[in-house]
């Protein structure tokens, strides 16, 4: 798998050169310094996928990748320095516009965390090479090339139970921040419902991912902490390596369990917990994503009488999670990304959907 790599400091670059070089599923296309290099490049080195630093002189790195994914759609992994806001805005920012992940940029060879970071690098240079990527365009007609997606229901395998929903719970991980950017985002200020949200993400970026998804939809958004009474009109997101549960009473359970089916947090113990907790009172949402983490604590909350639904094929950027969910006859419904909003408002406000 061919790699570009994209990085101003003659350090990080040497750095991700070594890292690349040590896994042979990856071949070093190019390295180049900035975005008006890389834009350059692509044509000529047509790489698989391309690690994108995000501060970068001249074009940084969000309108580089903008204009990647206008021009010649490429896998891209965004490579970004945790600990800087600034940083960690434009990394989401650039999540939105067509890049698959970001990762934390390695520090020196010497650091105690560098041989965990050099891994996780690679596998997700590896993985995200292997996603198909379309051209992007303008917000509202980014899956135009795909074939269009009526919204379709699933056999009614389970009872339909009706109950007043008190709580919403969302999760999402390849693709997922422009995805709940969108859902969360067609969502009014006065939404009646608290919202669970567990999105896979390195434990670094979860400060930061909340706190630019707070700048970009109307409802307050936060991580969530343990023993907090969830409110209505609220977004609760699960810390970095910890799962999030709904407990009694309104209670939300931080926890460091151990992780399931190799996530913490994941979607199935957050959809389990509010499946045992709220029952028909519940809604699940699982949207874009590899494997296939959330399908059986959806179908735990269908089994219980709650509103499901699972992203359509059509605009999930990964249809692994949701196509899991489908298998199950774990979603009552399966929509379109731009469809999910308006369902939601018409469940929340007790409308028929």
């Amino acid at each position: 798998m061919r790699v570009l790599v994209v990085e101003d400091s003659l350090v990080v670059r040497t750095l991700l050169t070594h890292i690349i070089s040590r896994d042979p599923r990856l071949e070093l296309a190019g390295a180049v310094e900035s975005g008006e290099a890389a834009l350059a490049a692509i044509d000529t080195v047509r790489p698989d996928v391309i690690s994108m630093d995000i501060r970068l002189p001249g074009i940084d790195g969000l309108e580089t990748t903008r204009r990647i994914m206008a021009d010649r759609p490429t896998p891209i992994v965004v490579i970004a320095d945790s600990v800087e806001d600034s940083s960690l805005k434009i990394s989401m920012n650039a999540l939105r516009a067509g890049a698959l992940s970001v990762v934390e940029k390695p520090v020196a060879t010497t650091n105690d965390g560098y041989d965990a970071v050099a891994g996780q690098i690679c596998t997700q240079l590896r993985i995200m090479a292997a996603v198909p990527v379309i051209r992007r365009r303008p917000i509202g007609a980014e899956w135009a090339a795909r074939k269009t997606a009526p919204p379709s229901e699933m056999p009614a395998l389970f009872e339909p139970i009706s109950a007043a929903p008190s709580v919403l719970a969302i999760a999402a991980s390849t693709g997922g921040p422009p995805a709940l950017a969108k859902v969360i985002g067609g969502l009014s200020a006065d939404f009646p419902l608290p919202i669970l949200l567990v999105q896979h993400m390195g434990a670094a970026f979860m400060e930061g991912f909340a706190s630019w998804l707070d700048g970009v939809v109307a409802l307050p958004v936060g991580l969530a902490r343990d023993g907090e009474i969830m409110s209505a009109a609220r977004v609760y997101v699960a810390p970095g390596d910890r799962h999030l549960e709904l407990g009694a009473n309104n209670l939300l359970r931080v926890s460091d369990a151990a992780p399931v089916g190799g996530q913490r947090p994941a979607a199935t113990v957050l959809f389990a917990s509010v499946a045992r907790q709220v029952g028909p009172q519940g809604i699940g949402v699982l949207l874009t994503g590899m494997g296939e983490d959330g399908a059986t604590g959806l179908l735990d909350m269908r089994k219980a009488g709650a509103a499901t639904v699972a992203e359509h094929e059509s605009s999930a950027v990964v249809y692994g999670m949701p196509a899991a969910a489908v298998r199950l006859s774990a979603a009552s419904r399966v929509l379109p990304l731009e469809q999910v909003a308006s369902h939601l408002l018409r469940l929340a406000q007790g409308r028929p959907a």
